[in-house]
């Protein structure tokens, strides 16, 4: 996402605080930075719609405010960190934006290219890594950029390690270490994003237009959806899966679960019918 700059209009503060139910301080700290975080993963839902019904991902300023925040829809990395990198900048964070490798579920040594968005702050000094995007293993709480430091979060203990000048942001899932993915500290241009945008709504390979996921957290709790699947993770216990039986409970559970107002522009209980498998299939 691009600066703010004379001629851009600032992020409508008041409305994206009143979706994110937050009504606290607006000051640059970090305990303001922690609160705005745990609120927007809290109520903006990670989810991929858009790409899916074929439907445009635009990234400017103005269109990420109408759907996140107007429409009651969520997004992907780009659009809801790019979001809340507004916000931060309006409210006077000094905030660089930083392109990650998804290596989450890839074997040691997978490098891919950078298809996701997260950003650094400095808050009296200190490097924080601050990410809303990343799905099902969101971190709900800013990460100091520190090797080695185990962080507690609302959810998961998080951790960075590194590898030459990358970091490596993990999480402790189940009593072990998971890397969700790598960065360095090259700043990225608003161009990169719109390539790695475009990539992941269009390359045949891309698994956000073969099907849906969705995911949103609670105290306690994370919620997951993948095409017909719903899984609900209790922080430190069980999970508990379901298999939605039909259009109906999708669309039901996008609804009342992850708080998606679906689009009206094409037949979305058509396009989402295609994702409704047995079990044993899904």
């Amino acid at each position: 996402m691009t600066e703010m700059t004379t001629h851009q209009l600032p992020p409508d503060l008041d409305g994206y605080f009143a979706r994110i139910g937050y009504d606290g301080p607006r000051t640059p700290t970090l305990a303001t930075l922690q609160a705005i975080v745990q609120h927007h993963t809290q109520t903006i839902p990670f989810e991929n719609l858009n790409p899916y019904l074929r439907l445009p991902v635009k990234l400017d300023l103005a269109s990420l405010q109408n759907k996140l925040v107007y429409s009651r829809r969520g997004g992907f990395c780009f659009e809801q960190n790019g979001l809340l990198r507004q916000v931060l900048l309006a409210l006077g964070y000094e905030s660089k934006p930083l392109g990650g490798r998804v290596v989450w579920g890839r074997p040691p040594g997978f490098m891919p290219p950078r298809s996701h968005m997260v950003q650094l702050l400095t808050i009296d000094g200190q490097p924080y890594m601050a990410d809303v995007g990343f799905g099902g293993m969101t971190p709900t709480a800013p990460i100091l950029l520190e090797p080695d430091l185990v962080q507690e979060t609302p959810h998961e203990p998080f951790r960075f390690v590194t590898d030459g000048e990358d970091y490596i942001l993990e999480a402790l899932v189940n009593g072990t270490w998971r890397a969700l993915y790598r960065f360095d500290l090259t700043k990225q241009q608003p161009s990169d994003y719109e390539l790695s945008n475009f990539w992941v709504c269009h390359h045949p390979d891309s698994h956000f237009i073969s099907g849906i996921s969705a995911a949103r957290m609670e105290p306690g709790r994370r919620y997951a959806l993948r095409d017909n699947n719903l899984a609900i993770h209790h922080t430190g216990g069980v999970s508990e899966e379901r298999v939605l039986a039909s259009v109906d409970e999708m669309l039901e559970v996008l609804d009342q679960t992850f708080y998606i107002t679906v689009p009206t522009e094409v037949d979305v209980a058509a396009a989402l019918q295609p994702l409704i498998r047995p079990a044993e299939y899904s």
